[in-house]
């Protein structure tokens, strides 16, 4: 995926950026204490298993940091950006 078309999927999942030069996305989440955070880093990987497509994630008190890209093609694909929209929608479910 070149940089205007992840641009584009970027558009879809708000609070994501571009990093490493256009082939990854990262959002950082913030929570307010470390079970939270923890909480919702289960749902992230239960996501993940269920999309059978795995982020980095960071965990710490009072914040989730993710990353997505493919990396069988070393740069993102279209499934980051779904499972980016799906984490959103579990944040959002979640009241953040």
């Amino acid at each position: 995926m070149d940089s205007n078309e992840a641009r584009q999927y970027l558009a879809e999942v708000p609070g994501w950026t571009l990093t490493h030069d256009d082939t990854r996305i990262a959002r950082r989440f913030k929570t307010q204490d470390f079970a939270s955070a923890l909480a919702f880093t289960q749902t992230i990987g239960a996501l993940a298993e269920e999309e059978d497509h795995h982020p980095q994630i960071t965990l710490g008190w009072g914040f989730v940091e993710v990353e997505l890209y493919t990396h069988k093609i070393g740069g993102l694909h279209q499934n980051d950006f779904i499972l980016a929209a799906k984490i959103n929608q579990a944040w959002n479910a979640a009241g953040g």
